[in-house]
């Protein structure tokens, strides 16, 4: 251990105080009073790493809090407070000169960055405006040390969960704490904890609700928790359902064409390297499909499906396109395969151009009028920046980016034209080696494609972001990004609150370009697919195109849930705009989706949501 100076180490022991001060237990008879577990015996050590006569006296639940403050206040020491701050002032510098040489409205800008309470290493955009986000509780300060209770067992393993309500700002008061169920684990220890949930999978039930499936169990290198929830948006909590048949970490889900989700691939409940080849869906068949805002999921099962998906590595990416089949593109490039879900059947795809690639992106090409049939993968080689359209079974080679990058996440916007943002080198190098904070400016970089298909470089973001970084468009055509929890504790500007993540909002440059079209009303029950309806807009008459952007949930650069259609326009009448909805729901799965109309220069107003698909 290197020498600290007196200053230091008064400080250290003031934090460590003045944290097992603020933790300390309740007196007897108070809620919350007692224990979670009992007191080991003399000389053994406690579940969590406690003392054994600290736990004797006040309680294993709160021996192992105190534990965790302790370590938390050593790693604020060894990576002091100083060094985030001085971390922070040069990235903000750094991006204001990067930044200076874009225009607004050509590039779009970074606009806002402020504290989450969140690392949003999985977030959702909510079909109420508000957005999702949870991970795990950390269990380290030292950015260069992990801070995820990967292999933790017992109730430091647990998650976390927040709401974002965009509508009140960026201030502490725009959050609220939706803590995931109390579950016991089986890991031997059978202590309640929030449920460890993070590197999960999810994607959208018809009624608007998050599925979410998996976890991590703990122990060496971690496994796979056979975890099943969903999470209510319109009551704002979460509901249990039966455990998957088999265990799963990092897994993908996407939902289909029927509005059932198909799950696949993660690590089994027997650890790390031990990717399961199961596939099972979301209700199981003879189930309702949860369809209306009151129904909601709550011990539920799911059913093992009659093909396997023998994914050698983690999160597939998944996609449900026109033709009502899953198609399934794993890392490995010899792994794309296609799924029928009614036969219940597997068929390979030809060999994706290139090697393995990590963790990039994929995205379903907008096509019009119809639902995507195209998918383009990019990312996840930092020695590779081409990209990969599968089309009609084959592959081609595309455009490519700047450079190559992984990490990185790519939406489709409003106007149909794709942006990149985060990125690394590799899993957790920035460009400098494993765990280092530091990053080369480029992976800081936005890369924008227009309508042509060609790439160029944007405005740089505020932190570097690489291994859990995510992004989504938010309503309003502003898009959100986060992750990274390893970057944002190295620039934590308070490590001691309550705020351990942070928040970038990029405004695309058709924000930047005069005024905006206005929708004013929607339909407020159900659109049948292939049903004329019509909206109201005080700016009808410059209204050009209406265009449905399916709400986004993403973890790990996965995307399952985008989508983006135009609407034919079936005529203007004063204020009233006609509209015909897509033809079927393999077009577009039945759920809710952002309305949004744009102009004749591209520029999309604020969106509305619509619920698509009747029954």
């Amino acid at each position: 251990m290197r020498r600290l100076h007196r200053s230091a180490l008064l400080s250290a022991t003031a934090v460590v105080c003045a944290l097992v001060l603020a933790a300390a237990p309740p007196a007897a008879g108070a809620p919350g009073h007692g224990t979670d577990g009992g007191t080991p015996a003399a000389g053994t050590p406690a579940a969590g790493g406690t003392d054994p006569a600290e736990a004797a006296v006040i309680g294993v639940g709160h021996a192992r809090a105190h534990a965790e403050l302790r370590r938390a206040a050593k790693g604020a020491v060894e990576y002091p407070q100083s060094r985030r701050n001085a971390s922070l002032a040069s990235l903000t510098a750094s991006q204001r000169e990067a930044n200076s040489a874009f225009q607004a409205a050509v590039s779009g800008r970074f606009a806002e960055y402020f504290p989450s309470p969140d690392f949003g290493v999985h977030v959702a955009q909510l079909p109420t405006g508000k957005v999702l986000l949870f991970s795990f509780s950390r269990v380290e300060t030292d950015p260069t040390k992990e801070t995820g209770p990967t292999d933790r067992i017992g109730p430091s393993n647990a998650g976390r969960a927040y709401l974002w309500d965009p509508a009140k700002g960026t201030g502490a008061r725009a959050y609220r704490k939706v803590t995931p169920p109390v579950v016991l684990m089986p890991d031997g220890t059978h202590a309640p904890r929030p449920a460890p949930f993070f590197c999960a999978g999810h994607s959208f039930l018809p009624n608007g609700m998050l599925g979410v499936f998996g976890g991590n169990t703990g122990g060496k290198g971690g496994s796979g928790a056979k975890l099943s929830f969903v999470f209510d948006p319109w009551t704002e909590g979460w509901y249990r359902n039966r455990d998957m048949a088999v265990g799963r970490w990092y897994p993908s889900v996407v939902t289909g064409a029927d509005g059932r989700q198909i799950i696949m691939s993660g690590q089994s409940e027997r650890g790390t390297g031990t990717p399961t080849p199961v596939v099972e869906r979301f209700p199981a068949l003879g189930q309702p499909v949860p369809w209306r805002p009151y129904d909601i999921p709550l011990d539920v099962s799911v059913q093992r499906m009659r093909s396997d998906a023998p994914f050698r590595n983690d999160y597939p990416h998944l996609f449900s396109l026109r033709d009502g089949m899953i198609y399934g593109l794993g890392r490995d490039a010899d792994q794309q395969w296609l799924f029928d879900p009614r036969a219940q059947t597997r068929t390979d795809l030809p060999r994706r151009p290139a090697d393995f690639r990590g963790y990039g992106s994929a995205v379903p090409l907008p096509a019009g009028f119809r639902g995507p049939d195209s998918v383009l993968v990019l990312g996840g080689d930092p020695l590779d920046p081409n990209t990969y359209r599968l089309s009609g079974g084959a592959w081609t080679t595309q455009e490519p980016r700047a450079f190559g990058r992984t990490q990185d996440d790519t939406l489709i916007l409003p106007d149909g034209t794709l942006l990149t943002v985060n990125g690394a080198k590799d899993t957790r190098d920035y460009g400098f080696g494993p765990f280092n904070p530091k990053a080369d400016l480029k992976f800081r970089q936005t890369e924008l494609r227009g309508a042509d298909g060609r790439w160029r470089l944007g405005p740089a973001q505020r932190l570097p972001r690489g291994y859990h970084s995510n992004a989504l468009v938010l309503p309003d055509g502003r898009v959100m990004v986060t992750g990274d929890e390893l970057q944002q504790i190295a620039n934590d500007p308070d490590i001691k609150d309550g705020m351990d993540g942070s928040i970038e909002i990029y405004e695309p440059a058709y924000l930047h370009r005069g005024a905006r079209p206005v929708l004013d009303r929607v339909p407020a029950g159900e659109i049948a697919h292939d049903a004329e309806f019509s909206v109201e807009s005080s700016t009808a008459a410059g209204v050009r195109r209406a265009v449905l952007l399916a709400p986004t949930t993403v973890t790990h650069a996965v995307n399952t849930s985008q989508r983006h259609l135009e609407l034919r326009m079936t005529g203007v009448r004063g204020r009233t705009i006609g509209l015909r909805a897509p033809a079927t729901s393999a077009d577009a799965p039945p759920g809710y989706y952002m309305l949004f109309l744009l102009d004749a220069k591209g520029v999309p107003g604020a969106a509305k949501w619509v619920k698509l698909g009747k029954r």
